[in-house]
This record gives C-alpha cells, sequence and structure tokens, in this order.
C-alpha cells in the first residue's frame, strides 16, 4: 500500500470523506427513525444510504492501493456517527418518560409541571430512606429538557431518568396550548 498525495488523489479521498460522512449520518438517523417505528421515514433514508454506500465503496476499492482512501473513508464513518448523533438529538423525534423521585417535594414538583402545561401521575412510593413521591410524565422528546430543569428547581436532590416510550394511544402528551 501507499500513501499516494496528487491533487487528484486528494481529491478523491474528500470526496470519499464527504460521502461518507453523509451516509453514515444517514444511516445514524434511519436506526432511530427504525426505532420509532417511522417506515416511510426510515425506507427513504435506508434507500438513499445505500445509493451513498455503493458508491463511495466502489471508489475506495477501485484504488485498495492508496491508504489515503481508506483514511478518508474511515474518517469518513466516526464523524457521520458523531455528525448522525448530534442531528437526531436537535431534532428530537419521539416521546419520552420522565421519571422523577422526590423524598419531600413531590407535590410541588408535581405542581410546577401541571402549572406549565405538563401531565404528571403522582405515585406514593417507598425508597431506600423511606417515602417518596414518584412522578411520571410522557412528554414529547424536544420538551424533556425543560421538564427536566422544572424538576431540579422545585427539588434539586430529586432522582430523574428518562427513558424512550412509543405511545400506543390516548393520555396527555406534553404542553397543552393556551
Amino acid at each position: 500500500m501507499e500513501f499516494i498525495l496528487t491533487p487528484e488523489s486528494m481529491l478523491v479521498a474528500l470526496g470519499i470523506f464527504l460521502a461518507r460522512t453523509v451516509n453514515q449520518t444517514i444511516d445514524t438517523l434511519r436506526f432511530m427513525m427504525t426505532i420509532r417505528g417511522r417506515k416511510l421515514i426510515a425506507w427513504i433514508l435506508g434507500f438513499t444510504e445505500t445509493v451513498i454506500f455503493v458508491v463511495t465503496l466502489s471508489a475506495v476499492f477501485s484504488n485498495l492501493n492508496n491508504i489515503l482512501y481508506i483514511i478518508a473513508y474511515s474518517a469518513g464513518f466516526a464523524t457521520g456517527n458523531t455528525l448522525g448523533i448530534l442531528v437526531e438529538e436537535r431534532l428530537a423525534v419521539g416521546h419520552q418518560q420522565v421519571r422523577i423521585v422526590s423524598p419531600k417535594r413531590g407535590a410541588a414538583i408535581a405542581k410546577a409541571l401541571r402549572k406549565e402545561g405538563y401531565g404528571v401521575t403522582e405515585i406514593s412510593a417507598r425508597g431506600r430512606s423511606g417515602a417518596v413521591r414518584l412522578l411520571e410524565v410522557g412528554a414529547p422528546r424536544r420538551n424533556v429538557k425543560r421538564i427536566h430543569q422544572i424538576a431540579k428547581e422545585v427539588d434539586d436532590t430529586a432522582f430523574i431518568s428518562t427513558e424512550d416510550i412509543r405511545p400506543l394511544w390516548r393520555g396527555f402528551w406534553g404542553r397543552q396550548r393556551k
């Protein structure tokens, strides 16, 4: 293997890097859409991803002697993974269940969340150190940071966890428009 640095090979390597970055970004988004049950979007992204993948891989395989192409391909993959995660976080597609455990201020957190328009289910529970309030809040992902912020403002000792969910039907989702 050689490290060939001609203007042409550098331009091809740049193209491989950019194509692989876009390809892997799309792959990451496709995976997230698949998990969230977004079939049509996942299909479109999968088709686009495969076309880019085949073209990019053929460019690498056309000259396996140039290690620059292999480096560009690998760097594009790694960059695309990170970029895909960042894009997916910004899109915030889907719903999450926020679970808040507060030993002393659960009712106050629930009240503050309801005042902001969120639906809250309150459950009396027992933790390691005694009675606690367990709050369940289902909301669109784009609202979850605000829910965390409200809970922390009321009780900075509250334990907060979040998990992805796929709502089936009914229920109260996110803030009500006023």
